[in-house]
C-alpha cells in the first residue's frame, strides 16, 4: 500500500486500494485522482444506490434521490422501507454510483438528523434546482433525513492506472 498523501487543504487522504496482485494496480502514488473527482461525481449523480444489511445479515441495494453537500449524502424515504428499517438497526451503508467504469464507492455511516433551518432552506433549494421539485425547508424541519458520512471511499476511471482509495475520517470520528 502506497503512503497516503493529502488531497489539498487537509482534506481526505489518498493512498492505493489493496487489489490482487495480478489486478495489477501500482504501489506508487503517482496517478491517483484527487478527492475533487469524488466530490464533484458525488454532485452531478442523479441518483445514488444504497446498500443496507437487515438484522437477519441479508443485504439490500434501492437507488434514491439524495444531495451532496459538503461531503455527506443527504437522502430521505418512508420510514415504512426496508432500508429505513435497516438503517434505524444499523448505520453501516455501503454508497455506489450508478456507472462501472468511472467508479466511486464509499462506506461508512447514514443516521437520521433533523436539519436545522439553514441546511433545510439549503436542502429545499438544491433539491429544486437538481430534480425540479422538493420539499419546502419547513417539511425539510419537520421530518429527519439521513445523512451519510463517508468513512472511506474507492474511485477509478481506469483501472488499474489510477484506482484510488481516500481515507475520509467521518463516520463519527469526524473531521467536518
Amino acid at each position: 500500500m502506497t503512503r497516503p498523501a493529502r488531497s489539498g487543504g487537509g482534506g481526505p487522504q489518498a493512498s492505493r486500494p489493496r487489489f490482487p496482485p495480478e489486478y495489477g494496480v501500482a504501489a506508487h502514488a503517482k496517478g491517483l485522482l484527487p478527492w475533487s473527482h469524488v466530490a464533484d461525481r458525488m454532485a452531478k449523480a442523479m441518483h445514488y444506490w444504497i446498500s443496507t444489511t437487515g438484522p437477519d445479515g441479508h443485504p439490500h441495494a434501492t437507488p434514491v434521490d439524495g444531495l451532496w453537500i459538503d461531503d455527506r449524502l443527504y437522502f430521505g424515504g418512508s420510514p415504512q422501507t426496508r432500508r429505513q428499517r435497516n438503517l434505524a438497526a444499523n448505520p453501516s451503508v455501503c454508497v455506489h454510483l450508478e456507472s462501472a467504469s468511472d467508479v466511486v464507492i464509499l462506506h461508512g455511516e447514514a443516521r437520521a438528523e433533523r436539519p436545522d433551518a439553514a441546511l433545510a432552506k439549503r436542502l429545499a433549494e438544491d433539491s429544486t434546482r437538481k430534480y425540479g421539485y422538493g420539499q419546502t425547508p419547513e417539511q425539510y424541519q419537520q421530518a429527519d433525513v439521513h445523512v451519510f458520512r463517508p468513512r472511506t471511499a474507492f474511485a477509478w476511471t481506469s483501472l488499474p492506472k489510477d484506482a484510488t482509495r481516500f481515507s475520509v475520517g467521518f463516520a463519527d470520528g469526524s473531521k467536518k
